[in-house]
């Protein structure tokens, strides 16, 4: 492990052309290492950098001069990646991340992740996420670490040793944030429906966004949650300081809050630094559908761009514009399918554009995300859909009971179309 200095970090000596450069998503962008690659793109041949999702301003579209981006879809910052055409979406489930990475179908010849200063053993906390970057860590030719001293200690599955890294650069700069949505009456209104299919004791997956925040905020009367989940927000810490979240009652991980990255503030990274009821995995475990399977009641809660009558979900697009990604959607709804007592949610708005556009739709207008053979109940804030065990007439009269009023009779007609063609 060689150390090099912050302010005279030269990626020639470490980067060739043609080379692809991954590194830590959301929160967990080693900024050190990704504004000095921005900063000497032009040097370096003709790179590209595959992104998960991003939340910071280092990357921006007149940067595709000398760098091809590619990713897995358009959250956050990358959606202004994609808005300028310049992002190449890879449609993928998350869970097929780690594999693809590990086996070189998504190239890695250069990982860039962020860790905390070591532990009294000497090895080094993933710190904010531990998704796919292990593995770009075993496929890469050259791994660069950002050891970053504001960076906590959180408990990893598979902490870094000093042999696995080549270059180390050390830093002490605020993290990467992302404070929680502020919630609205209309988020609350959706949270009130969502309420009754979340029981005590029940193990949770929650994405990020307002409607995720108000469901979350409305649990603190909740007693023994626990948390099996893709990432982590600030909500978790309320719900743990509330005690509603014990995860005294998971048949996997007993007492163990499970996660794959951690997404908010300076808050949540406190609370999880050296906390021994968190702890970090990568996909391979927090995706994996034979743990997900033995939890009981699992509730999986995920948001969509649209809906359509027979239940099929688009989480990617809007108006022809990517502003979204596959993501974890799909691996977390199959799993609280076979969960005993899971139950799959998928929570919207029932308008877009200030009531103008209905996200009840009777086509949909992207990409099918989760098929209609996959769902289980759709909330709005008029209510909620249980489509288990409806046929296609009794899912559309469902959604369309749902939509806004103001959509019903344009939907309705739409229904009584499709069903006079069908016959």
């Amino acid at each position: 492990m060689q150390k090099l200095d912050a302010d005279k970090l030269d990626l020639r000596g470490i980067i060739r052309p043609g080379d692809t450069i991954l590194w830590g998503q959301a929160c967990a962008e080693p900024l050190t290492l990704t504004e000095a690659l921005m900063a000497q793109r032009a040097d370096l041949g003709g790179v590209s950098v595959f992104l998960g999702s991003g939340f910071s301003d280092t990357v921006r579209p007149e940067h595709a001069d000398h760098i091809r981006f590619l990713g897995m879809g358009a959250v956050g910052s990358n959606r202004r990646l994609s808005k300028a055409g310049v992002l190449d979406v890879l449609p993928c489930h998350v869970s097929k991340m780690e594999p693809y990475v590990a086996e070189g179908v998504i190239p890695c010849d250069v990982a860039f992740v962020q860790v905390s200063p070591p532990d009294a053993t000497g090895q080094f906390s993933l710190g904010l996420v531990s998704d796919y970057i292990r593995a770009a860590v075993r496929r890469a030719r050259v791994v660069v670490a950002e050891m970053n001293a504001q960076v906590p200690q959180v408990p990893c599955a598979e902490p870094l040793t000093p042999g696995e890294i080549d270059f180390l650069v050390e830093s002490d700069r605020p993290l990467v944030e992302l404070a929680p949505a502020a919630i609205t009456d209309l988020d609350r209104a959706i949270s009130k429906f969502a309420q009754a299919y979340i029981p005590d004791r029940a193990t949770l997956q929650v994405g990020i966004g307002s409607v995720p925040e108000a469901v979350m905020s409305d649990l603190r009367g909740r007693r023994d949650l626990g948390i099996h989940s893709g990432m982590l927000g600030d909500s978790v810490v309320d719900l743990v300081e509330a005690g509603a979240i014990s995860n005294a009652y998971k048949e996997v991980d007993p007492g163990i809050t499970i996660t794959g990255a951690l997404i908010g503030t300076r808050r949540l990274y406190d609370f999880c630094h050296r906390n021994a009821t968190v702890r970090m995995h990568p996909l391979s475990y927090t995706h994996n559908f034979s743990v997900l399977s033995k939890l009981s009641r699992f509730i999986s809660l995920n948001s969509a761009v649209e809906v359509d009558l027979s239940g099929q979900v688009n989480a990617e697009s809007a108006g022809g514009q990517y502003v979204g990604a596959v993501g974890g959607q799909v691996d977390y709804v199959r799993a609280a399918s076979a969960s005993p007592g899971g139950r799959s949610i998928i929570a919207l708005p029932s308008t877009a554009q200030n009531g103008a556009v209905s996200r009840i739709v009777a086509q949909l207008s992207g990409p099918v995300t989760t098929a209609r053979s996959d769902v289980d109940v759709i909330i709005t804030e008029y209510g909620a859909a249980d489509l288990r065990g409806k046929t296609l007439s009794q899912r559309a009269r469902a959604l369309i009971e749902i939509a806004h009023p103001a959509h019903r009779e344009t939907l309705d007609r739409a229904a009584h179309v499709a069903g006079k063609n069908a016959a």
